[in-house]
């Protein structure tokens, strides 16, 4: 696929917080090269990114092509967490919910290929996670204010997210849910389906010998007591 057909690649997403988006994007990436496939998880915007067309900060980030872009949350912030929590407007929201699409369909017809996924978690099983994030020292920086929030806005979050598909499942880039109740189900699943969805064939690997060291010219290392090598701390792990 990639860079032999200039391709461009766009996979947004979404779904409540825990619901595994995160370790999705992790399991597609993990063998990809970084040169071609990159994550995009924006920060919140500055004040000068809120002055601007709310799209545009979101099209920097958009592919070249043999590129591939996932976004770890993406422009659809505005029609879930800025509007359930208020931080954007009612005009902003409807003015968002009228553009989207538009927006959407003027990359399909430049040629992106637009890819959008919402993975659905129940919501026992999203406390649960919650709650193994709040034991383990390892997890507890994933969770914040508005996720904890999340869970007394359980049915405003839901109604947000009908609304959004109400406007946003397109023809042309339509919404696909994920089951994720079961992450490891929920990322095969969601390979899976992407997959299928693009026109992808296989490519024969270059064929690259190790070439004969040379001959040695008489180089050698540098003492080890002239540099400063960091403390061995492996050893007295036992």
């Amino acid at each position: 696929m990639g860079a032999r057909r200039g391709i461009r690649l766009v996979v947004v997403f979404e779904g409540r917080d825990a619901a595994g988006k995160g370790s999705t994007i992790k399991r597609i990436t993990e063998h990809l090269n970084p040169r071609v496939a990159r994550i995009a998880a924006l920060p919140a915007p500055t004040g000068r990114e809120r002055t601007q067309w709310y799209f545009q900060r979101y099209a920097a980030h958009l592919p070249a092509a043999g590129e591939v872009v996932l976004f770890d949350r993406s422009w659809y912030n505005r029609a879930g967490v800025e509007h359930v929590m208020g931080f954007c407007t009612p005009e902003e929201h409807h003015r968002f919910l009228r553009q989207c699409p538009q927006f959407e369909r003027m990359l399909v017809d430049d040629g992106v290929l637009l890819r959008k996924y919402w993975f659905s978690v129940g919501d026992a099983e999203q406390e649960r996670r919650f709650r193994r994030r709040l034991d383990d020292p390892m997890r507890r920086w994933k969770l914040s204010p508005v996720d904890i929030d999340s869970i007394t806005r359980w049915e405003d979050y839901s109604r947000a997210k009908d609304e959004m598909f109400v406007h946003t499942d397109i023809p042309e880039c339509p919404w696909y849910v994920v089951d994720s109740d079961d992450k490891r189900r929920a990322r095969l699943n969601t390979i899976a389906h992407l997959l299928s969805t693009l026109p992808y064939y296989e490519v024969e690997p270059p064929d690259f010998h190790l070439p004969a060291r040379p001959t040695p010219t008489g180089y050698r290392r540098t003492d080890r007591a002239l540099q400063t090598y960091v403390p061995d701390h492996a050893a007295s792990l036992g």
